[in-house]
């Protein structure tokens, strides 16, 4: 089974200090970085661009988990690979071939992954990891555009149905992740878990993150073993 995965979202960081708060994840146990990229257009809100990637290279060792929340994510495949991206994962309802983009994306030597929002049908991804087009799969468990929103529940029920497909793809969930929405994530299939506005308000974001972890590790699958 995947290795469980916690991933700090930058969308919650202080964007005036967003080197010291990547190096402050990092240094906190994170696994990778979560870096949200919003255009204005596919989502209402507009964030970080390719330059947000590079200070964040810059800053840690670890990955770059790459979410493009644009319209047109084929046209930005390789900036933000040479960006020093790890993964990029686009959306299935974005306006592009999402096989060919998906393609070019390991193409670029990077990871590929798909995002299903939560109106859409998990239908739409379950063809892409049949013909192990994607490494990862990224659920939404919060419509995308903004931090802080309350956890869709329902979502798990697309996770649950990816896992029992594939035991070998990376899900990972996005939106309203703490320490007691993370338990039936888990229990769904779910093994990586972006984590923002709940990590970046702790004292402590070491310990956040650690009893995170253990908390998933506990309850990894155990709806469907």
């Amino acid at each position: 089974m995947p290795k469980i995965q916690i991933m700090p979202s930058i969308l919650a960081a202080d964007f005036g200090c967003l080197a010291a708060d990547c190096k402050r994840a990092a240094e906190a146990g994170a696994d990778q970085i979560h870096v949200d990229v919003m255009d204005g257009v596919f989502v209402p809100n507009i964030s970080f661009g390719p330059e947000a990637v590079r200070v964040s290279v810059a800053a840690v060792s670890i990955p770059q988990n790459v979410h493009l929340m644009i319209t047109k994510p084929q046209n930005y495949i390789q900036i933000f690979a040479d960006a020093g991206s790890d993964t990029i994962q686009i959306h299935v309802e974005s306006q592009c071939d999402v096989e060919e983009t998906l393609s070019a994306i390991r193409a670029a030597g990077k990871r590929a992954a798909i995002t299903v929002n939560p109106e859409t049908p998990v239908e739409s991804a379950l063809p892409l990891v049949e013909k192990r087009l994607v490494d990862e799969v990224l659920i939404m468990s919060v419509h995308p555009g903004f931090g802080g929103q309350k956890y869709i529940a329902a979502v798990e029920q697309k996770i649950a149905a990816i896992r029992r497909l594939a035991d070998w793809v990376d899900i990972a969930i996005d939106g309203g992740i703490d320490d007691q929405t993370i338990v039936s994530a888990t229990a769904a299939g779910a093994n990586l878990f972006v984590a923002g506005s709940y990590l970046f308000r702790q004292d402590d974001m070491a310990a956040a993150i650690s009893n995170l972890r253990k908390v998933a590790e506990e309850h990894f699958c155990r709806s469907i073993r």
